[in-house]
């Protein structure tokens, strides 16, 4: 009956914003309070589920999409994005440029966090696709896949990180592993893939293009790459010296402060409107005016994906995600399918990637120790199925709607597959290593 009624939930929800024009926002509300009711949520927990989802997932992303928007504009505006694309080009090629976004973006997606490389590399993308012609949807989702693998599969992401430590697998194997089935899932799920999506209608935000520079009143390319990636070089510097100096308390406490995302990225902000403004002789008046058309073009992004949280926390509140697990468990299969259809079930319902591991990782240990499962390959097939499925309660599958301006039917048809593909292709890559394993 939880599954018909979360079925129905969702349902209801594309068709209020599909067919009824509803916005999402709304949309989202409306659907949160009726799968509170139905789920058996107390009526007096429903509007403090759906504040405290709100508050949750805003409190972890409102400040990487404002700087990020902001800081992505200034590069934009200043002539930089224009700059490393003109090199990026001479470099690779047109034909070659989804590759060039592929290695990028499992390059950013190492030591980031999925949603600070997404806001990140979404500049970068678009002024490709506005400079040479190309389809959106054909050259950003390569990137956006090798992000998206890096958050499941690798460690120092907190599902993968996490699933290590609870199955005492062995971090160097289990990245080893990792980077093995990266490779396959990244360039199925996303070149191969995009190359039936050319023709997907999609007008990128505005925002983060420019009007086209003459070359020679461009920033220097030393300068206009080094901007780009510095949150990238400060998050490497601050991983490095914590493993360097890390057992030093005083020292850790300052690394820990300046490698949180948030400062990470008001640092760069602020690194970019000197470097790429001020010194360029750009006013700062121009600069806030960059800033103010970049918050205006994401707010309506942030109102979604904060109804995307309310509607996350009420499945939590209901124990959707244990009841799943728990029916799961007695499923004669091979526990590495198990954990991977588990987190994938998991993560269909609730919305997250690593509530679908975190979640899964208790229910699988016991199934672990009786059979004798690899447990670096139990990491990752429950980091492959934490990426399926994604669909209208995650966070994700909005930005990529919003960002690429694509209606809900093609946001599922490129984004919702591409994320079950990168799965579904983990899950093969697992099942083969197990087997030249045992």
């Amino acid at each position: 009956m939880t599954i018909l009624i979360l079925f129905a939930c969702i349902a209801l929800l594309i068709i209020l914003i599909s067919y009824a024009r509803l916005h999402t926002f709304i949309s989202f509300l409306l659907v949160s309070i009726l799968a509170g009711f139905l789920l058996g949520l107390p009526t007096e927990k429903i509007a403090p589920a759906i504040e405290k989802g709100i508050g949750d997932i805003l409190g972890g992303l409102l400040i990487l999409i404002t700087f990020g928007a902001m800081f992505g504009k200034v590069v934009a505006e200043s002539g930089a994005a224009q700059r490393i694309a003109e090199v990026m080009m001479k470099l690779f090629g047109e034909k070659n440029m989804q590759w060039a976004m592929v290695c990028i973006g499992f390059v950013i997606g190492i030591p980031l966090f999925y949603g600070i490389g997404f806001v990140l590399m979404v500049p970068l993308i678009f002024t490709v696709v506005y400079r040479y012609k190309l389809p959106a949807v054909y050259i950003g989702l390569p990137m956006l896949a090798a992000l998206s693998v890096t958050h499941g599969f690798l460690p120092p992401h907190p599902s993968p990180a996490a699933l290590v430590v609870q199955f005492g697998a062995d971090m160097g194997l289990t990245l080893a592993y990792g980077f093995t089935l990266a490779i396959p899932a990244i360039v199925l799920a996303g070149p191969v893939f995009s190359k039936y999506l050319k023709k997907m209608p999609s007008e990128p935000l505005a925002t983060f293009t420019a009007k086209s520079i003459p070359s020679e009143a461009l920033p220097g390319t030393f300068n206009s790459f080094f901007t780009a990636l510095l949150p990238v070089l400060l998050l490497l510097l601050v991983t490095g010296a914590s493993m360097l100096w890390g057992d030093q308390a005083q020292f850790a406490t300052v690394l820990s402060f300046i490698g949180a995302p948030s400062v990470v990225l008001l640092i760069a902000f602020g690194y970019a409107l000197v470097t790429l403004g001020l010194l360029r002789k750009t006013d700062m008046a121009t600069l806030m005016q960059y800033c103010v058309e970049a918050l205006k073009d994401v707010t309506p992004i942030l109102l979604i994906i904060a109804g995307s949280g309310a509607l996350k926390e009420i499945l939590t509140a209901t124990s959707v995600d244990q009841e799943i697990a728990d029916k799961l468990q007695g499923l004669p299969l091979d526990p590495l399918i198990l954990g991977w259809l588990m987190a994938a079930l998991i993560r269909a319902c609730v919305g997250s990637a690593t509530v679908a591991g975190l979640t899964t990782a208790s229910m699988v240990i016991p199934l672990m120790e009786q059979a004798g499962t690899n447990p670096n390959l139990m990491v990752l097939a429950i980091g492959a199925g934490s990426l399926a499925f994604s669909h209208v309660n995650d966070a994700g599958f909005w930005m990529f709607k919003e960002y690429f301006n694509l209606t809900v039917k093609n946001t599922f048809l490129s984004w919702s597959i591409m994320e079950s593909l990168v799965a579904i292709i983990g899950l093969i890559g697992v099942l083969i290593i197990n087997y030249f394993l045992i």
